[in-house]
């Protein structure tokens, strides 16, 4: 596999047609409650006003482009990921996935706490090796360019890579699309990875069982049904992309103002930010995350990820539960948080915390969280 150092540099003229574009939005009207029909206008002019004006992308590039950084060529197309290795020798190597709508600038904060613990009050001895790829028709990574590329597909990648860099041991970490990601890695390459660590477990309705909740508690009942009402009028981007992601991808493709409420209204409902995304993720971070996408015109490409999963019939439990040992850390304001009996029918659960907050985006919103709650599971692995 050839592999090629990296580093981010976006052209001045890209950014002068940003600015443009972002000068001559025609904005929509709007009735209701803030939030309540989608992204509030309001918020998002305010959020185009420090876009133009305060955020200051050559500093985001350059935080980005203090990790290295690579390209490989894996198949027909390139993959780009971060590559931050500990100066721990004994160091355990990670390969950290990130979702939608995210990118590897999720990791920006987490990475120093893995690979140099003992800066953060952790011991060296549970430092880690780090692998943040960008997954295929996301950011800086080469577009998939027939159909059929689903979660399997990326975690062949996945597992190609670590081989080439090397390590016929490590362990796996992801939410949204990195869980099922991780999962895969797993399960493609169960003497490899030897331990794996997630954040959305995707576990429903055990039909299979005469009574689905026994073993279930009344609190694990309740957080259930929480965020059943919490998602329901919040799937409408999952049928879009799964069904139609094309036509979305014009409008999001063309207009930066369109792909910041896209992805703005996630950050918004799926984040510990009790309405004030701020409070949970700085407006530096979140507006870094839609560069990425806006920069490498990578939405339509990332948005098929849903469409190729609800059409490629790979099944990541068709040879039954999943043998590597498993943690799993649940943030208060995951979209989805299935009881641990649930989570026992799929996977091998071995630790599995309940965190005081922090929601989807964690390692965005709780970076010191999450990276704890790894150390504290994978250490035994080391």
């Amino acid at each position: 596999m050839n592999i090629q150092p990296f580093s981010i540099n976006i052209a001045d003229e890209v950014l002068v047609d940003l600015h443009n574009r972002l000068r001559k939005t025609r904005w929509p009207d709007e009735i209701g409650q803030p939030w309540q029909y989608g992204t509030d206008r309001k918020w998002l002019q305010q959020l185009v006003h420090y876009w133009l004006n305060d955020f200051d992308w050559r500093a985001a590039e350059a935080r980005l482009n203090q990790f290295p950084q690579f390209m490989a060529d894996v198949e027909d197309r390139k993959l780009h990921f971060i590559h931050a290795r500990s100066t721990h020798s004994n160091a355990l190597p990670l390969v950290m996935t990130h979702g939608w709508p995210g990118s590897v600038a999720e990791f920006v904060h987490i990475i120093p706490m893995l690979t140099q613990p003992e800066q953060f009050g952790a011991p060296g001895a549970q430092a880690f090796h780090v692998v943040c790829p960008s997954m295929p028709g996301y950011g800086f990574s080469s577009p998939p360019t027939a159909p059929g590329f689903d979660q399997k597909r990326v975690a062949e990648g996945h597992v190609q890579l670590m081989a080439a860099l090397g390590y016929q041991r490590y362990v796996a970490q992801g939410g949204d699309w990195g869980s099922p990601v991780s999962s895969w890695t797993a399960v493609l390459a169960p003497e490899q990875v030897c331990a794996l660590h997630l954040t959305l477990v995707f576990a429903g309705y055990p039909r299979h069982k005469s009574d689905p909740f026994a073993g279930v508690t009344e609190a694990e009942k309740q957080i259930l049904a929480e965020r059943k009402a919490h998602m329901a009028e919040g799937l409408g981007y999952q049928a879009i992309q799964g069904t139609k992601p094309q036509t979305l991808g014009y409008g999001l493709n063309d207009s930066p103002v369109g792909l910041a409420a896209w992805i703005s209204e996630k950050f918004h409902s799926w984040s510990d930010c009790h309405g004030d995304i701020e409070s949970a993720v700085s407006l530096d971070d979140l507006l870094t995350n839609i560069m990425i996408y806006w920069v490498t015109g990578s939405a339509t490409s990332a948005a098929r990820l849903y469409y190729e999963s609800n059409h490629v019939q790979n099944n990541l439990f068709e040879r039954g539960k999943i043998a590597t040992p498993t943690g799993c850390a649940m943030f208060p304001a995951e979209l989805h948080q299935p009881p641990r009996a649930w989570a026992e029918e799929l996977y091998n659960i071995q630790h599995w915390t309940r965190q005081p907050k922090g929601g989807h985006f964690a390692a965005l919103e709780q970076p010191a969280l999450l990276a704890a709650d790894m150390r504290a599971f994978f250490s035994q692995f080391g």
